[in-house]
């Protein structure tokens, strides 16, 4: 049980880190958080990667092409473990594929900020009031082949946010949206080449479109979902019957307007005033003309918008696909938000079971709240195979 001002001392300091930068910021953030250890032993990186049981977080296009027929997973990552040690997010998925043509899936996710103990300013004996703010979505999916190597898919998911605290002159109504996604996925047939063979892999999820969630049901103090795009594509090295690497490069980028230059007559200082209808005019944009304005408003033009766009880059080695080492890098501009960070993984499968853990190197100098915290996944595959080719 930790105080909540040791919550907000460290977010403060990361706030502070960027304040000086053009940051995009939403609501319920946690829906990008990597849940499985398998995506994170590769930097994130999942959109392009071969179809597993999560793939309902990153594409659920790629359901159509899973080998088993049904899978089931669950996974924990513990969050800020340098500070806290009861704030984590847990994942149950599940998928079952219909025939060899299409499938679907489901998935939980919960964030838990742990307990919380609320004290009233300058009364530290007061007994404290105990809360546990916490995050959920429900997600459902479905993925179909439009040819034998082409597939998309389209998801639904509602959103549950339950951090407000209440006080004596308001509640704690928790705050609601839902979203969809729009994912495709592409895989060749086994090529041979020289001295292996090969298989080309690709594929794009739109994320989180949806209505602007809001606690106090006001337009001016909503918050935009983290709407996504994410693009990627992928190279498997078939060197022989037990051995393959595959390569997954992976691009992402938030379908959220760029917050504006708050120095509204461009004196060169910024009042209080201007900094209020700054924000005002910010938040009245509607969120369907923020995707359309995220891909061109960037003050400094197209410079900006690419530093906009993150990039990461995994390898996966597989042996016999029982065995799997994975190792991955991500990079986000300094400029608008400062995630660097390298990651290492492994995979062991036996029978139906399969077993992934991840840990994260941060490499800049703005502290991840997921740095050195090993991440669990836990997968069922069982039912008929089908053929991958």
């Amino acid at each position: 049980m930790k105080k909540i001002t040791s919550v907000f001392i460290c977010l403060f300091i990361i706030s502070l880190a960027k304040a000086q930068d053009r940051v995009i910021t939403t609501g319920v953030p946690f829906l990008l958080v990597s849940a499985d250890a398998r995506a994170a032993g590769m930097a994130d990186i999942g959109v392009a990667s071969s179809a597993d049981a999560f793939s309902q977080q990153w594409n659920p296009a790629k359901y159509a092409f899973a080998i088993d027929k049904q899978g089931f997973s669950v996974s924990y990552t513990p969050y800020l473990t340098d500070l806290v040690n009861d704030i984590s997010l847990g994942q149950l998925t599940y998928y079952n594929k219909l025939n060899e043509r299409s499938a679907f899936g489901g998935s939980l996710r919960y964030f838990g900020l742990g307990e919380i103990e609320l004290r009233e300013t300058g009364n530290p004996d007061e007994v404290p009031r105990i809360v546990s703010p916490n995050e959920f979505t429900l997600d459902g999916s479905y993925s179909l082949k439009l040819s034998e190597r082409f597939s998309m898919a389209v998801a639904g998911r509602y959103i549950h946010s339950s951090l407000k605290v209440a006080t004596d002159n308001g509640d704690a109504s928790p705050a609601s949206s839902f979203a969809v996604d729009i994912a495709g996925f592409y895989q060749s047939e086994e090529i041979a080449y020289t001295d292996f063979n090969g298989r080309w892999r690709a594929g794009f999820n739109i994320q989180n479109l949806g209505p602007k969630i809001s606690y106090d049901n006001d337009e001016f103090s909503n918050n935009f979902l983290p709407a996504n795009l994410k693009v990627g594509t992928g190279f498997d090295f078939i060197l022989d019957d037990f051995n393959k690497v595959a390569l997954n490069l992976e691009f992402n980028k938030l379908l959220v307007p760029t917050p504006q230059n708050p120095d509204l007559n461009g004196d060169g200082t910024v009042t209080s005033e201007e900094r209020a209808q700054n924000q005002q005019d910010y938040r009245s944009i509607g969120w369907v003309s923020g995707v359309f304005k995220s891909f061109g408003d960037a003050p400094d033009g197209f410079s900006e918008e690419l530093k906009e766009f993150t990039y990461a880059v995994g390898a996966e080695y597989l042996y016999q696909d029982s065995f799997a080492m994975r190792l991955g890098y991500f990079h986000e501009s300094p400029e608008k938000g400062a995630r660097e960070f390298f990651s290492l993984g492994a995979g062991f499968k036996y029978n139906i079971v399969k077993v992934d853990v991840s840990y994260l190197f941060s490499a800049s100098k703005v502290k991840n709240p997921l740095e050195n915290t090993l991440r669990f996944s836990l997968t069922f595959n069982f039912g008929d195979k089908y053929d991958e080719y």
